[in-house]
């Protein structure tokens, strides 16, 4: 059984711990097995790659890493300010849909 995330692909999150703390970015993937998020422009590693048909020259590319899930928090679109996630039940529809606990907008 999968489990629920509180991070989408899509999202705008804010980084709450490590090096990249206070960055904030848009998610680029989710990786549900390893519970991490890679987000564009945080968390950047330098790999080092040869020289291959497509990339002639070899050398040290800047790429992100993924984060850990929980050291995301997810911005809410109205106010730009962090939220907390909450899920409730949408009587039209019978499907969960995110809210903030803040505010209590939904999130698309």
């Amino acid at each position: 059984m999968s489990t629920k995330l509180h991070i989408k692909k899509g999202d705008t999150v804010k980084v709450l711990a490590g090096d990249s703390r206070g960055s904030e970015g848009k998610v680029l993937s989710v990786d549900k097995a390893k519970n991490r998020a890679l987000i564009e422009g945080v968390n950047m590693v330098s790999k080092h790659t040869k020289p291959t048909a497509q990339n002639s020259e070899g050398g040290i590319v800047k790429q992100e890493a993924p984060v850990h899930l929980s050291n995301l928090m997810v911005i809410e679109p109205a106010t730009g300010k962090p939220t907390r996630i909450g899920r409730k039940l949408d009587e039209k529809t019978n499907k969960l849909t995110r809210y903030s606990k803040k505010t209590g907008d939904l999130i698309k």
